[in-house]
């Protein structure tokens, strides 16, 4: 058994607001409406937004104070490595640098006085090393070497510690002051090597300048060199040879050092060497330096050489340490420089920073703020306004669309919020005016069908009238029994006809003054089914329907026997029964059909309980809807439940305020209040 109506006639509109509704529907559903919460919040999406800009200008700004940061750190190495390493070094070798050309001279001379003035020399090389060794391996020292410069200070160590074996074979005159020189040279190589490790100025005008003058440095120790050659070679009173292309090599070396080194260095630096250059002293050592490499000199013009070199070496050395103090002071002032490009570069971008999570947060802030004031329309509409508008349309009353839909407040300064809010202000006036739309409409359909059904209820109920007094007036057997069959059918198209006015919302026309007993209101029900032979109504216990709920609740029985026959086999019986109960009187419609599913049924109870809104789509299940809406309307509970035979049981409880105490025997109902249209007497048919 089913509820669904056997027959098809025509239905009825749609509900007040089903379009309006539909195409609510069609919006996405909301968090807790029916479904979990899928995705971020719309300003958990801004915040992320905005979040990723500030890191980018994050990690923007700590990259640039870092460089920043990073060249101030070098340059405070730099400053270290000068006091730590770079001025014991060049102490160091200006004593090696002594030291070689006494050497020289010791060698090539033998003189006592010579040792003596060497021994003294050595003394004060010794303490350089040392001076040399503790600052290069104190703590301060080691924290500014990279491992560049440790390599090379370990290799100056290194030649440091062949001093002793070559100061041995000095003293034992068993070498050459030609492998004098080169023994001590090769220290200095080793220490400007170092020198040139110790160059790590960042900045890279200053680099160069260090660099030109490093090379001006170089250029000095060639000197050095010239001057002990040359006074080795005054002691012999002769020039070697060998010694003519060392001093080639030396004062060849020498000039392209002080060239290029005196390059390097900006006007400032270089004028007071350009000065030295063009002096009398420097012009003398020129021509000497030619002398001898072409070998055109005499040897005694040697014995003067000490005095001029020492001289013009003094010079060199005061300019070197004065360009390298006025460098250092340009390197403090980069420093400061970069200090003060950390302050108003970090502070700078602190503050940008600052101000774009502030900006960022009241941006997102007040958007969020924006779009949560069009989500609040969006559920006010969904949740209030447009369910109540429904009520209001399912009660018949007027609905003001101007005041149902006023236009959204919008505040933001936004562009795009504001089409927004227009767009849904419009959006929400459309769905209210469809919702009045759509209720105006049914309510134009339901009189259409309620004036054609009641046109075609007359005509029935005429129908009836003659057929009634056709019935009498025969008495053939054949006739009575074709009339018969007439009258059946049309009190069938009479409930239908009813049916259509029952969807519509108004009372289907029939209405008794007097309670009706409801074994009678069971048998006018099974009247009105086509198969109303294989029903059997089963004895029930004295109790009368009130005359107001009789036309309905036939219909309702009707509906539900009329499904019992048609969902069961033609071979089987559909019982009917009824009896007295604490909440009321129930009557119990039961099948020996196939049934249904529990989740069909429970479906159905689910509809009958909560009569939902009229499809026209959902026209195959009319008797429902009718069943439903006439329970509703008086207050009584259907539900369907699995039959001992497989089928289904419809239980129908009529509540108390429907059923009087009646006698224990049926009696047949009084007649009907009014006759336009009369209805078919419910008792006239078993």
């Amino acid at each position: 058994m089913a509820t669904d109506q056997a027959s098809d006639p025509a239905g009825a509109a749609p509900g007040p607001a089903g379009d309006a509704r539909a195409l609510w529907n069609r919006l996405p559903a909301r968090p807790g409406a029916g479904q979990a919460p899928a995705g971020r919040t719309l300003r958990f999406k801004l915040y992320s937004l905005l979040g990723l800009l500030i890191v980018a200008l994050i990690a923007l700004w700590t990259f640039m104070t870092g460089n920043i940061v990073g060249e101030l750190f070098e340059l405070r190495r730099a400053t270290t490595l000068a006091e730590q390493v770079a001025a014991p070094a060049a102490d160091l070798a200006g004593h090696v640098q002594e030291e070689r050309r006494l050497s020289a001279v010791l060698v090539a001379t033998g003189s006592a006085a010579e040792g003596t003035t060497l021994s003294g020399a050595r003394e004060r090389t010794d303490a350089a090393v040392r001076l040399f060794h503790q600052r290069a391996t104190s703590l301060e020292g080691l924290s500014a070497t990279g491992p560049e410069v440790v390599a090379s200070r370990e290799a100056l160590e290194t030649a440091l510690g062949r001093l002793d074996a070559v100061r041995e074979e000095v003293d034992a005159r068993a070498t050459t002051r030609m492998r004098v020189i080169q023994d001590y040279s090769a220290v200095q190589d080793a220490l400007f090597r170092m020198y040139d490790d110790l160059v790590t100025v960042p900045d890279i005008d200053l680099y160069r300048r260090a660099a030109g003058l490093q090379r001006v440095v170089r250029a000095r120790e060639l000197l050095s060199r010239e001057e002990a050659v040359m006074a080795a070679a005054a002691g012999q009173r002769a020039v070697t040879s060998e010694e003519q292309r060392l001093m080639a090599q030396t004062v060849a070396g020498r000039r392209l050092l002080l060239g290029s080194g005196l390059q390097a260095l900006d006007a400032e630096l270089r004028a007071p060497f350009d000065d030295l250059m063009e002096s009398t002293d420097y012009q003398r050592l020129t021509a000497m330096e030619n002398q001898v490499i072409a070998g055109s000199g005499p040897v005694e013009d040697a014995r003067g050489w000490p005095t001029l070199v020492r001289s013009l070496g003094g010079r060199v050395d005061r300019l070197v340490a004065d360009r390298a103090a006025e460098i250092g002071e340009r390197t403090e002032g980069a420093a400061g420089a970069i200090i003060a490009q950390i302050v108003i570069a970090g502070g700078l971008g602190l503050v940008a920073i600052l101000l774009a999570v502030v900006l960022s947060v009241r941006l997102g802030r007040r958007l969020a703020e924006d779009l949560a004031g069009l989500r609040s329309a969006a559920l006010d509409l969904a949740d209030v306004r447009l369910p109540r508008v429904v009520a209001r349309l399912r009660a018949s009353e007027d609905v003001d669309v101007e005041s149902e839909a006023p236009p959204i407040p919008v505040t933001s300064t936004t562009l795009e919020v504001k089409d927004v809010a227009q767009a849904f202000s419009t959006v929400r006036r459309t769905a209210i005016e469809a919702a009045v739309g759509q209720a105006e409409l049914r309510k134009g359909i339901n009189l259409v069908f309620r004036n054609l059904a009641r046109r075609n209820q007359s005509l029935l109920h005429r129908q009836l009238t003659q057929l009634d007094a056709m019935q009498r007036k025969t008495g053939a057997p054949d006739a009575l029994e074709d009339l018969f069959r007439l009258d059946h059918l049309t009190t069938r198209m009479r409930r239908q006809a009813e049916g259509l006015i029952i969807l519509s919302g108004a009372p289907a026309g029939r209405a008794w003054r007097k309670p009706v007993p409801v074994h009678d209101v069971v048998r006018g029900a099974v009247a009105e089914v086509e198969d109303f032979t294989r029903v059997t109504v089963l004895p029930m216990t004295g109790a009368s329907l009130l005359g107001t709920a009789v036309a309905d609740v036939i219909h309702l029985l009707a509906e539900l026997i009329e499904n019992a026959t048609v969902f069961s086999p033609p071979s089987t019986r559909v019982n009917v029964r009824g009896e007295q109960v604490g909440r009321g009187f129930v009557i119990e419609v039961e099948d020996r059909g196939l049934g249904m599913s529990a989740e069909d049924r429970e479906d159905l109870n689910r509809r009958l309980a909560n009569p939902p809104e009229f499809d026209l789509t959902d026209s195959d299940r009319l008797g429902l809807f009718v069943v439903s809406r006439l329970a509703t309307r008086h207050g009584i509970s259907v539900s369907l439940r699995r039959s001992p035979y497989g089928g289904i049981t419809a239980v129908v409880l009529l509540p108390h305020g429907l059923v009087a105490p009646g006698p224990d025997e049926p009696a047949a109902p009084p007649s009907p209040a009014r006759s336009d249209p009369r209805p078919a007497d419910p008792a006239r048919r078993p």
